[in-house]
């Protein structure tokens, strides 16, 4: 099972809570998912999906809602305008359907019903991507007044998500580690936040590791064409003019520098006699590369 499957079977194991939490909880998933429709002269109600997890969560909250022993995936008639109504999705008075671009703000009111619908939201219609591949979580909203409900739900966390319409459908998305650890937290999915965390500190390690990595091959690199230039640069002078034309201190570190191309600038000048530092042999080294280039320059 993919891990966004491990997120989903986590949420829907969930089926205990108050009744406040657990009508925001199917607010989200019919709005998210559920259709609703008049014909034979009775409404009915089911959710377009093939997913058994959503359907099993479905009819689980409908049954402690009403308090029956079981339910089925598809309600009509009565049953039907019962859970619309306690979903403020229709009105039993006046036989009429009420606002269905969005779930009413009552429902969602408490901080512990504002994470059921965010857990009834991506049960219906959300996704995750592998994070050891990447870090991606979305839900896809039918319609932008429900993405703009649910973004304003998520920021209420302090959770940073953004909306990008899709074809003719709204999807809010996190694509940060962290609020993506944050959001299943949110939704009580303590398991699955637990994997992505290790998934993280491992990532991490590993950034970690290849960056020291890079720092030191690169100051590697440089050490070793800084010595190479001087050489070259000593070896022109050799050539041209002899080392007898330096001074004795260039001279010497210029002999050291041709025995030892391959050490550091620090033990370079440990080896001298008195011994420098190494900005004192750098200092020695960068003026045979000054002499070396008025050599190139009366050429």
């Amino acid at each position: 099972m993919s891990f966004s499957g491990e997120v989903k079977r986590e949420l829907a194991a969930k089926t205990n809570g108050a009744r406040h939490c657990l009508l925001a909880e199917l607010a989200a998933i019919v709005s998210c998912a559920g259709h609703i429709c008049a014909a034979d002269g009775s409404i009915r109600l089911k959710l377009d999906t093939s997913n058994p997890m959503l359907l099993k969560k479905f009819c689980a909250i409908v049954s402690l809602l009403s308090k029956a022993e079981d339910s089925a995936p598809e309600l009509v008639g009565e049953d039907a305008c019962r859970v619309l109504e306690s979903l403020k999705m229709w009105d039993g008075q006046s036989g009429r359907f009420l606002c269905m671009e969005a779930v009413d703000g009552i429902l969602i009111q408490q901080s512990c019903c504002k994470r059921a619908f965010i857990r009834g939201a991506f049960l219906a219609s959300g996704s995750m991507s592998n994070p050891d591949k990447a870090y991606h979580f979305e839900i896809v909203c039918r319609s932008k007044r429900l993405a703009e409900q649910l973004l304003h739900v998520i920021h209420s966390f302090e959770v940073d998500a953004r909306i990008v319409p899709r074809k003719k459908s709204q999807v809010v998305y996190i694509k940060e580690g962290e609020d993506i650890v944050n959001i299943l937290n949110v939704m009580e999915a303590h398991h699955a936040l637990m994997s992505l965390e290790n998934v993280r500190i491992v990532k991490e390690m590993r950034n970690s590791i290849n960056r020291q990595v890079n720092c030191e091959t690169a100051n590697i690199s440089k050490m070793v064409n800084a010595s190479v230039r001087q050489i070259e640069d000593i070896r022109l002078i050799q050539e041209k003019k002899g080392l007898e034309s330096l001074p004795e201190h260039l001279r010497e570190i210029a002999l050291l520098r041709l025995l030892s191309p391959d050490v550091p600038l620090k033990e370079l000048g440990e080896h001298l006699n008195p011994p420098i530092g190494k900005s004192g042999a750098n200092h020695r080294l960068r003026r045979i590369s000054e002499l070396a280039e008025k050599i190139r320059a009366e050429q």
